[in-house]
């Protein structure tokens, strides 16, 4: 499978396409107006930080007790199943007068169950594509997320602007709903990838198998600390440029649409495997210019270039399923995204206390900087030929 036409041909993969992207609208439009809700209440950035990321702390609890259903549960009721939660959660978040404890109650809950979210999607995806195209589809992912994302934040911001931010998390609670329907009807009916009831022993048994082999440590460990830390920057745009921060998200998806482009269409597989560790410098190197406070046009172009290096996911995508045996590969993508997710709430964590002991621009300069150190950390056990 070459070509992006050749995956809107095969059987199923445009509705999921299409209710991947309504989640993504979703938690774009709501995630910017509860960030900014939560800011304008508290002045606190790291609570805004965490309104916008911090449910992925809690993913690592799911990871640990709930992926095992993963590849259990019949894939389609999974999928409208969390999508229905995910819209009634962001109508909860818009009530007037609800207190911040709850909002950020109503997150953990939210993310707790979102753990199960990736591997249910993607091991969908790897069922539905052949293993040639799984890193083909996943690109196109990708680039809709980008794209989704610039216009998600500029109308988030649009609606926050026009209507209130409780306004625009009744529209992100919409959007959740409008992809819970074209997945249900859309999607057709599939047995569960693996026999046997999801079980906490099992979630475990099956981490434990993907934890064990050292070329799989190394793959996860690349995809989800550099990423994790950089999202931490990321969660600084709103007490860093309270004006600009819409145009920052949408500047951090152009780059990340960009880069997704190039590497998932037009690098061929031998120059992907040696640009594992290249990408995931890019991902960090362009915001350590943060530290000397920059133009604004700097600022938007360090943002664009840096985002082209989340694309350094795809490549280590790659790599994990050409490590992990077809029965584990919803497990493994869910593991994957789980823990994506979880470090991205690290992150956001990090910087927001880092931001609070000395400004954000400062926070984000150093959280780059460590991005960097775990990259060269890890560079060596990325570049082992992958094992028989």
């Amino acid at each position: 499978m070459r070509t992006y036409r050749e995956l809107f041909r095969t059987p199923e993969f445009t509705p999921l396409f299409l209710a991947c992207a309504g989640q993504v609208a979703g938690h774009t439009v709501s995630g910017l107006a509860l960030g900014t809700l939560v800011y304008s209440a508290t002045g606190s950035p790291l609570l805004s930080g965490l309104a916008m990321f911090g449910p992925a702390l809690v993913q690592v609890v799911g990871a640990a007790t709930l992926l095992s259903a993963a590849d259990r549960l019949p894939p389609r009721a999974a999928l409208t199943g969390l999508l229905l939660v995910f819209a009634l959660a962001t109508a909860v978040q818009a009530v007037p007068g609800l207190p911040v404890w709850a909002v950020f109650a109503v997150l953990l809950g939210q993310g707790l169950i979102t753990s199960l979210g990736g591997g249910v999607r993607y091991g969908l995806l790897n069922e539905i594509l052949t293993r040639d195209g799984y890193l083909l589809g996943r690109s196109m992912f990708n680039m809709s997320d980008g794209f989704v994302q610039i216009c998600g934040f500029a109308t988030g911001g649009v609606l926050i602007a026009v209507l209130s931010p409780r306004g625009a998390l009744l529209t992100g609670a919409a959007l959740y709903l409008a992809a819970a329907v074209v997945a249900r009807f859309g999607l057709s009916r599939r047995a569960p990838r693996a026999a046997g009831r999801p079980s906490v022993a099992d979630t475990w048994r099956d981490n434990v198998r993907l934890w064990s082999a050292r070329p799989r440590r190394y793959v996860y460990l690349a995809l989800w600390v550099p990423n994790g830390l950089i999202v931490g920057c990321e969660s600084l745009f709103v007490p860093y440029a309270p004006g600009q921060a819409g145009l920052l998200f949408s500047c951090a998806a152009l780059g990340m649409l960009a880069g997704d482009v190039v590497t998932g269409r037009f690098v061929p597989p031998l120059w992907r495997e040696r640009l594992r560790v290249p990408l995931c410098l890019l991902l960090a190197t362009p915001y350590v210019i943060f530290v000397l406070h920059p133009p604004l046009p700097v600022v938007v172009a360090a943002v664009v270039l840096a985002s082209a290096g989340y694309s350094a996911s795809l490549v280590l995508q790659e790599r994990l399923m050409s490590l992990t045996p077809d029965e584990l590969s919803g497990h493994a993508l869910g593991l994957h995204s789980t823990g994506m997710l979880t470090m991205q709430g690290v992150g956001a964590a990090l910087a927001g206390a880092a931001a609070q002991l000395t400004s954000p621009a400062t926070a984000i300069a150093v959280m780059a900087a460590a991005s960097v150190a775990v990259t060269l950390t890890l560079a060596p056990g990325l570049r082992d030929p992958v094992p028989a």
